[in-house]
């Protein structure tokens, strides 16, 4: 197995979790996020374990130029890269639109929406001139229904799934697959940072029910890319059992 995937925020959660999963699977690995700690960690486990070669970008998704230089340092013969996977992402704050802290729509929009789109446009012409390629938006049952006090978070995965149908327009003529994957609830970091560290907080989100694991959405979206060149995957929505749709849940 030669093939290149590129993922952003690998450093937890959903993002460490694809790593592992497409290393054991052979997959030569760009791993990218901003604690540069995590990441060395998490190259040196990969590559032990499985074997296999593991390049780091260290960057903030939110800044163009840190972008730009990260994808400009990449070596020629890690630029035939086969699945791009956004995955970068958070929510911050859950407070009513009224009560909106501006600092916390910023790192949401920059991250969510504006993150996903400089990654994708300085990745996207490795694939076009190889007409091929694979390119995978992790969003969210957000973007797809709104809930109490979810406002700014779920516009952003509003706007991830606009974006994912975009560019599949886009890129049809290039051979370029496009899919979003669309998670409901999932016990990772999340919570934790959308309640800013209340970890008290974080943890009642997945009281009285089993929620999906950072394991089942990287077994999910490595089966995206299994599949034959004529056959894409459009979107997946995936949620716990317990979950019916946006905040309708049956709890214990």
């Amino acid at each position: 197995m030669n093939k290149i995937v590129l993922i952003s925020g690998a450093t937890a959660g959903i993002g460490e979790a694809l790593a592992w999963k497409f290393a054991e699977n052979k997959y030569k690995l760009i791993l990218t996020g901003r604690r540069k700690e995590r990441l060395e960690k998490l190259k040196s486990e990969l590559s032990t374990k499985f074997s296999v070669d593991v390049l780091t970008l260290q960057f903030d998704i939110r800044v163009l130029n840190e972008v730009e230089k990260a994808v400009e340092s990449i070596p020629e013969n890690w630029q035939n890269i086969d699945v791009l996977i956004n995955n970068a992402g958070l929510a911050v704050g859950v407070t009513p639109i009224q009560e909106g802290v501006y600092d916390d729509w910023e790192r949401m929009i920059d991250t969510n929406v504006k993150g996903l789109l400089y990654l994708s446009r300085n990745i996207i012409p490795f694939m076009k001139n190889r007409k091929k390629g694979h390119i995978i938006n992790i969003g969210s049952i957000a973007g797809k229904q709104v809930y109490p006090n979810g406002n700014v978070y779920c516009g952003t995965k509003a706007a991830v799934q606009s974006i994912t149908e975009g560019m599949r327009i886009d890129l049809v003529n290039y051979g370029i697959k496009v899919t979003q994957i669309t998670p409901g609830a999932v016990e990772t970091e999340f919570s934790l940072v959308r309640f800013k560290g209340d970890e008290d907080a974080a943890k009642k989100v997945y009281n009285g029910y089993k929620p999906l694991t950072a394991k089942d959405i990287a077994e999910t979206t490595f089966y995206t890319t299994t599949l034959p060149d004529h056959v894409n995957i459009n979107d997946i929505l995936i949620t716990p059992t317990a979950q019916a749709n946006a905040y309708v849940y049956h709890k214990a």
